[in-house]
């Protein structure tokens, strides 16, 4: 033996140095040649292994021969490489020798089993090294059969080993084999990660794969958390294009990772006892489970594609984990096969549908931060993208992602937050910057002092304020001098940036920037002047200095805002709304604040009642007094003397330079706010120091607005603005009082409702003067920027029939375009809805005497507050999408008279109305009653003689009012996910109205839409009826009650058959009523056959229609053209065609009798749509059945050609630009059809009964005529 080896070229050392070796592959073919040659061959084999296994008898030997040979270095000889194998090696590549010493050196292996491996080196682990990578294995079988041998009895470490290694040692051929064997070894959890390694390095087949990802899917819950990379990473290592869905959704729901991460309270004591223990390894192995994740989605295309199926497919909010999330995160951050628009995709629905919810969100942020910090780029981008979302209802999550973040992460994401905050802030488009504000104020008050490190950040949005509105300037201030003047005054440094900033912008001559000065000195006047918190220093009180610089602050505002009005009016309006709105220290409120405020309001405002003072345009008289016995020695308001002292003062401020103290008429209705709110915060609400001031005004006598006509244009003026600072005055009277609970203030409240619902009419009727501009109520906007003034519209009407003048009186039309120039009516005023209804009933019969026994609404008084009502919940609730400002537009600010409404929250808002819910409900009811005595009076007819026009119109809006502020609360105010107990508390009302105990229910069970069905029968016009149907629609979808919808049919389908007349007995008509025709017809999408309910009408109501006068209802086809058009493209068989087809054809042909605009314009649309869709859906249809039904193939052909050539005609007779539009389109269709028809017959061989010829243009008469002056360009087909 080495004797052999000496030949070949190896010399074997002793203990302590390597065996030397000339060089291998010469040694290899020595060996190979001395063995083949040797004369005692193959004997000689086996005496060369008997030497081999003699020579490592030794163990130190053995280990010798198992480690690399050194070359022999010949002199000079440098050429042979450094490394050689080691000579066990070398003579396993000899393939006569190879299986024998493979036996050899496995039987030697449990000799070594138990050695440790002194040195670091494992002879087990050397002796399996050995036998990877051969060249060639001569009996791989074998070899697989003796290592698996060697696995059942060997301890853990050497069995890791060997499993490792066989993708290594053994070939391709017996991989499925041990593929399978390995398999049976997954009981022992221990082998897990060792044998997924070896498994997934093996070339197997589809169905093998697919049977051992089965067994490992099953055992994943058992599986430790350290392994578990290594199993996910298998899982999605193996999968296919086919079964990637079914496999990313078996893992999704069997990853819990909710169960690896300790509860906070376990997690704190951990991190006690092991400063980074348990927690730490648990999210080591989370982020390395991400990890298997992301390498796969980033390199396998449908296993990204999966992901976002599989998170899609999840349809409860409850089933949603925080491995949903992760993933997200994860395709965001990766972008493989551009997946990261899909994850912000699948975000945004997810979040709009609220399945994926905020508390989903907290969890993931604080079980897993510290595998998320590594995703912060993404988790940002998502946040910024949601918080730019045109959609409402998912940018608060934005919001929460922000916040979530900021409180999560280390000083650097913080810093990232705030900036890319501030870069939403100064981006200036609405809803975006709204949510940042807020988002920048709760990060200031929840953690002021990380906030602080960052307040130069925040400063910086103080150069852009131009963009902001008044409510954003006013958040803007409040959170930097919260960071500037707060209680620990982290942020002091920029305080006196921010006094540099206010007294610039106060002493500017610009309104704007002076409006933004008060505004901001207002919110720091609160920020310093707040309550501090009781500690040992303060005593709970403000300290001197801070006190001296409120009262130095404060004086400076009174004196910049001196000399405009406008400006004292907002400094009033903020610091009511400041006082409101937060604590101030009493010392600062009433020494500095309060008694000031009474004294000056008493002097300026408040008169004595005395002789009349009479050197106005017109007489004066004390008017509007409540207390009609107390005449003497009372007070009144002297608003008409101060509105003509005002009028004069402006017309000599012309000629005279010295200005003393004026007082406005402006400041009349802002003050009383302020001066009601420091009274209300005083006495915690109680107003009996002020309940004096619902005193009478000295005025003019209103008869005088009935001869306007006589006035000269400044007295007319003067008139109207008088008017408005009546109206303004008893709004904020009301505002005042509206909380009071004592009967008799109630009804003073009303009163002063009846007054100003008098007093708008009286003003309709004043405003007919040109270019006048009211007086200003709300005084944070930006004045008169952007309104339009329909002052100029009445003058031309007085010439209607009293009939209309009755009814525009009525609708107050004339007032929308003024609203912003009354004041604003507290969210408080709307439980005045709680008082009843003054019903004429009761007026006949009590006469007077039992309706004065407690506070009633009229029903003007009524309207007005529900317009009011709905206003506000269209303001608060509808969110509309944002949209950007268009180019070098101006902005019409909606806002303006809603500020006191948008500092409260929409929950707030929802809240309020399901308070009133109740009360709702009773005026809706009475309204009901109403209708119901009326029609039983009139026997069922609706303008019967005893109808009273007046009331019957103000019933009618009050009816429609209600339905459409119910539809708003339920349709808006709980759309957001947290809105669900209000939901079905609201919903429970409307369902206890019909039968008590509905609290128990479940939203499911709650069927509200039956209350609401009752009201059927008394609706008194077609847009109330909308209103009623689009409730019904509302109530049944938010209570889940699908089945519903064929309620919602029979109640359009009762209202489409019924007779609308108006009080006056004429019939309804016009835009309004074709629009709301037209949504009604949309409710018979839930018709369960839409084409019956089609022929219903086209077969059995236009024969009727064509007998009757052409007057009588033409207008109101179009709409029913629109609906069958629109929704017929659904069904598919040859029946269902031939019906769809005949009914175009009766509707088109009715252009021949009603010619009209409106109906030839919907003819020309819906024609192409309905045309477009029977290429679509009807042609393929026919291509197939052209052979087994000729004949029907063939007349339904023939009726739509007709059809077709009567569109033709049309086109040539559309002359102006609204149905011209339509003409192109409509010849390409056409003529498309044409060549469809020849391609179906070419495809059926009958290509021959083609042809074409051109068409000649006629007029849509009945017959027809040809047109004899033009060319006819147009060809169409015809086929037999």
């Amino acid at each position: 033996f080495t004797l052999f080896l000496r030949e070949a070229g190896v010399t074997l050392k002793q203990v302590g140095s390597s065996n030397e070796i000339v060089d291998q592959v010469v040694f290899q073919k020595r060996i190979q040649k001395l063995l083949q040659k040797s004369p005692r061959y193959p004997g000689i084999v086996q005496e060369f292994i008997t030497g081999l296994e003699a020579h490592i008898e030794d163990p130190v030997t053995f280990r010798n021969c198992l480690l690399p040979c050194v070359p022999q270095m010949s002199d000079g000889d440098s050429s042979v490489s450094s490394f050689q194998e080691s000579l066990l090696r070398m003579l396993l590549g000899i393939e006569m020798l190879q299986t024998c010493i493979i036996n050899t050196l496995l039987e030697k292996l449990p000799e070594f089993m138990l050695d440790t491996g002194e040195g670091g080196l494992s002879i087990p682990r050397i002796i399996i090294n050995q036998l990877k990578w051969l060249d060639r294995i001569v009996d791989s079988k074998e070899l697989a059969a003796k290592l698996m041998e060697l696995v059942s009895v060997a301890p853990l470490e050497v069995q890791r080993d060997i499993i490792t290694s066989l993708p290594e040692i053994l070939e391709d051929s017996q991989h499925s084999d041990i593929a399978s064997q390995l398999s049976l070894l997954k009981e022992n959890t221990q082998l897990t990660v060792p044998i997924l390694d070896a498994l997934s390095s093996l070339n197997l087949s589809s169905s093998l794969l697919t049977e051992i990802r089965g067994a490992v899917m099953a055992t994943l819950a058992a599986v430790q958390l350290e392994d578990l990379p290594v199993v996910v990473k298998f899982i999605l290592h193996s999968v296919s294009a086919s079964d990637a869905y079914e496999v990313v959704c078996n893992l999704r729901k069997k990853l819990e990772l909710e169960q690896c991460v300790l509860p906070p309270v376990l997690q704190a004591s951990q991190s006690r006892m092991k400063s980074k223990g348990a927690a730490g390894s648990s999210q080591d192995s989370i982020a390395l489970i991400l990890d298997a994740i992301k390498s796969a989605v980033r390199f396998q295309k449908t296993i990204s594609e999966a992901w976002l199926k599989a998170i899609e497919s999840v349809d409860e909010a409850d089933d949603h984990k925080v491995i949903d999330l992760l993933v997200l995160f994860i395709l965001h951050s990766t972008n493989a096969n551009q997946c990261r628009r899909g994850a912000e995709r699948l975000l945004k629905v997810k979040v709009r549908t609220g399945l994926i919810q905020e508390a989903l969100l907290q969890r993931t942020f604080r079980d897993y931060s510290q595998v998320m910090r590594g995703y912060f780029p993404s988790i940002l981008a998502l946040a910024q993208c949601l918080l730019r979302s045109p959609d409402p209802c998912v940018v608060p999550f934005g919001g929460h992602m922000y916040r979530q973040t900021f409180s999560a992460f280390d000083s650097y994401c913080q810093q990232e937050v705030v900036g890319s905050l501030v870069t939403h802030v100064c981006s200036g488009l609405g809803g975006e910057v709204d949510m940042a504000l807020v988002l920048l104020c709760g990060l200031v008050t929840e953690k002021p002092s990380e906030m602080a490190m960052y307040t130069v950040f925040v400063k910086g949005i103080l150069d852009y304020m131009d963009n902001l509105t008044p409510q954003q300037i006013r958040q803007l201030f409040q959170l930097l001098s919260r960071l500037a003047f707060g209680q620990q005054q982290q942020g002091s440094h920029i305080q006196d940036d921010m006094h540099i900033v206010i007294r610039k912008q106060l002493s500017s001559t610009v309104p704007k920037y002076k409006r933004i000065g008060i505004i901001g000195a207002v919110q720091i006047i609160g920020s310093m002047g707040a309550l501090p918190k009781v500690n040992d220093s303060t005593n709970g009180s403000l300290p001197q200095e801070m006190f001296r610089q409120v009262t130095a602050l404060l004086e400076l505002v009174k004196s910049s805002s001196e000399n405009s009005p406008e400006a004292t009016a907002l400094y009033y309006d903020e610091l009511a709304s400041l006082i409101l709105t937060s604590t101030l220290d009493p010392q600062v409120q009433q020494e500095m604040i309060g008694k000031t405020v009474l004294d000056d309001f008493q002097d300026d405002f408040v008169v004595d009642m005395g002789p009349e003072i009479t050197s106005f345009p017109f007489p004066a008289c004390v008017m509007y007094n409540l207390d009609e016995e107390e005449s003497q020695g009372s007070i009144a308001v002297n608003l008409l003397p101060l509105l003509a002292k005002d009028i004069q003062n402006k017309a000599e401020q012309h000629s005279q330079t010295k200005k003393a103290h004026r007082v406005s008429p402006l400041c009349l209705s802002p003050f009383f706010r302020l001066l009601r709110m420091c009274e209300e915060k005083q006495h915690q609400g109680d107003l009996e120091e002020i309940d004096a001031l619902l005193c009478p005004l000295i005025l003019i006598d209103m008869d005088i607005v009935e001869k306007t006509e006589s006035l000269s244009k400044p007295e007319r003026e003067f008139l109207c603005t008088l008017l408005f600072h009546t109206i303004n005055w008893f709004r904020e009277v009301i505002n005042a009082f509206c909380k009071q609970t004592e009967i008799e203030m109630k009804m003073k409240v009303i009163t002063r409702l009846q007054n100003i619902t008098y007093l708008q009419t009286l003003l309709e009727k004043a405003l007919a003067t040109p270019g006048y501009v009211p007086p200003l109520a709300n005084f944070d906007g930006n004045g008169t920027d952007g309104v339009v003034l329909g002052s100029i519209a009445p003058v031309n009407k007085a010439k209607k029939s009293e009939k209309e003048k009755v009814k525009e009186i009525q609708q107050g039309v004339s007032l929308v375009s003024y609203r912003q120039f009354f004041r604003e009516l507290d969210m408080e005023v709307l439980n005045v809805l709680q008082c009843g209804l003054l019903s004429r009933s009761l007026l006949d019969t009590e006469l007077h005497t039992k309706g004065r026994e407690e506070a009633l609404l009229g029903p003007a008084e009524l309207v007005f507050l529900l317009e009011d009502m709905l206003r506000k919940l269209d303001f608060s609730l509808t969110a509309a999408p944002a949209k950007k400002a268009p180019f070098l537009k101006g902005r019409i600010n909606k806002s303006v008279g809603f500020s006191h409404l948008q500092q409260r929250s929409s929950i707030d808002v929802a809240s309020c109305c399901v308070q009133l819910l109740p009360a709702l409900c009773s005026h809706l009811e009475n309204c009901h009653n109403n209708f119901q005595t009326l029609l039983s009076e009139n026997n069922g007819v609706v303008d019967g003689p005893a109808t009273d026009l007046q009331a019957h119109l103000l019933m009618s809006s009050t009816y429609q009012l209600l339905l459409q502020v119910l539809n708003t609360t339920f349709s808006s105010g709980f759309s957001q996910p947290g809105h669900r107990s209000l939901l079905k508390k609201g919903l429970g009302v409307l369902a206890g109205r019909l039968k008590e105990g509905g609290a128990e229910l479940t939203l499911e069970q709650l069927h509200s839409f039956e209350y609401l069905l009752n009201f059927r029968s008394t609706v008194p016009s077609l847009s109330t009826a909308l209103s009623l149907s689009q409730l019904v629609s509302t109530v049944s979808e938010r209570g889940g009650n699908p089945t519903a919808y064929r309620e919602q049919t029979s109640l359009a389908k009762h209202f489409l058959s019924q007779n609308w007349v108006t009080a006056s007995g004429e019939k309804e008509r016009g835009n309004k009523f074709n629009e709301a025709l037209h949504t009604l017809l949309i409710y018979l999408e839930h018709v369960d056959d839409i084409l019956k309910a089609v022929e219903e009408i086209a077969g059995e109501g236009i024969p009727e229609l064509l007998n009757a006068s052409k007057d009588e209802s033409s207008a109101s086809w179009p709409t029913l053209n629109c609906v069958n058009m629109s929704v017929q493209a659904q069904s598919e068989k040859l029946l269902t065609w031939n019906l769809a087809v005949r009914d175009f054809h009766i509707l088109v042909n009715l252009v021949k009798v009603f010619d009209s605009r409106p109906v030839l314009n919907v003819c020309l649309k819906y024609g192409r749509l309905f045309l477009e869709s029977f290429l679509k859906l009807g042609m393929p249809l026919l291509d197939y059945s052209f052979k087994r039904h000729k004949e029907d193939v063939q007349s339904l052909l023939k009726t739509f050609q007709l059809s077709t050539r009567q569109l033709h005609h049309l086109c040539g007779h559309s002359k102006d630009t609204s149905l011209t539009n339509h003409v192109p389109a409509i010849k390409k269709s056409l003529e498309l059809f044409v060549y469809r028809v020849k391609a179906m017959l070419t495809l059926n061989n009958c290509q021959e009964a083609f042809w074409m010829g051109n068409l000649k243009n006629r007029n849509l008469k009945l017959q027809g005529e040809e047109i004899l002056s033009q060319k006819a360009q147009e060809s169409d087909d015809d086929d037999d």
